[in-house]
């Protein structure tokens, strides 16, 4: 019968969506945890192939408490990334 499909549809879009909420929270903390730990700050610099000087290291803590915590165009200064971080067709504007 055509019920015996519907509990395990609801599940998964109830999993799906309970899921993105929870991701969302802790990605939250997780950023406003680094806003206040600069070492953690400087670590994820650094994974993004970036090398932060102590201004600049200001700057992306006041960019990110301004910006509730999202830092759009990247970190700011520093480094390029390595290799060949924008393709041709993908160049950033």
């Amino acid at each position: 019968m055509w019920w015996n499909y519907v509990i395990p549809i609801v599940t998964l879009i109830v999993g799906l969506v309970g899921g993105f909420f929870i991701g969302v929270y802790y990605l939250r903390q997780q950023l406003t945890k680094m806003q206040n730990d600069p070492q953690m700050l400087q670590k994820m610099a650094k994974q993004m192939g970036y090398n932060l000087n102590g201004k600049q290291m200001q700057q992306a803590q006041q960019m990110m408490k301004k910006n509730g915590g999202s830092v759009p165009g990247g970190m700011p200064g520093g480094k390029a990334p390595k290799g060949n971080a924008f393709p041709p067709n993908k160049r950033r504007k």
